[in-house]
């Protein structure tokens, strides 16, 4: 992996908002549309905020969670909300988001409606990911009740997941779909999500599974 260390977050935010927004004008320029995968949580909304303001042809551009938690918009947990309060606003209110949540009660019911659109999205073109400090990305949590079939080269583009001590159902994008990004970053922030890092390079990604898309990626992290 790249790994790139920041004098602090500011500088981090905004040089990953940069880069990113190059990523996609250089993949515009050669593609009708293009995909943009994101990462729900706190951590990545000021990278958000500073990615609205910038000039893209964001009507261009396809946006989808990496995962969501199964819950309706109107929940404080909802990334879709997260993603249309601090990124789908301003100039990349153009952009058009990929939904990972239809109003039925499980996830395993929304698959089928769900994954077309999806699929439609592949290969990414750019791939942010964040980690916890368990070493999960996406939904791919450690104990996951489908993390074996997530990680394999069978799996679908979009799994239901449920994992002992996450308190919603999820669905997420497999290991085998967001492998197909073309650029892949990892954002984290905070010592503790160093050494988790540091902890993940190299292990099996059934124990520590953003350990699977470490080799391809560039991770920006500041203290």
């Amino acid at each position: 992996m790249d790994f790139v260390e920041y004098p602090d977050r500011e500088v981090l935010l905004l040089d990953l908002a940069n880069r990113i927004a190059g990523e996609l004008r250089a993949a515009l320029d050669t593609r009708e549309r293009v995909s943009f995968c994101v990462p729900g949580g706190t951590t990545p909304g000021p990278v958000f905020d500073a990615l609205s303001d910038l000039s893209i042809d964001w009507d261009r551009v396809d946006v989808l969670l990496n995962d969501e938690r199964w819950v309706p918009e109107s929940s404080e947990r909802s990334n879709t909300a997260l993603l249309k309060n601090r990124l789908l606003v301003g100039k990349a209110a153009a952009a058009r988001l990929v939904p990972l949540y239809r109003d039925v009660p499980t996830p395993e019911e929304g698959l089928e409606a769900l994954m077309p659109a999806v699929e439609a999205t592949l290969p990414i073109n750019v791939l942010l990911l964040g980690m916890g400090t368990d070493m999960h990305t996406a939904s791919l949590f450690p104990g996951a009740d489908q993390l074996e079939l997530a990680l394999s080269d069978r799996a679908p583009v979009l799994l239901a997941m449920r994992a002992p001590g996450v308190a919603e159902p999820r669905i997420t994008l497999s290991a085998k779909a967001l492998r197909t990004a073309l650029c892949t970053h990892v954002l984290i922030v905070g010592e503790d999500k160093r050494a988790a890092l540091e902890a993940a390079a190299g292990r099996d990604p059934k124990d520590a599974p953003i350990a699977a898309f470490l080799p391809e990626a560039t991770v920006h992290w500041a203290a």
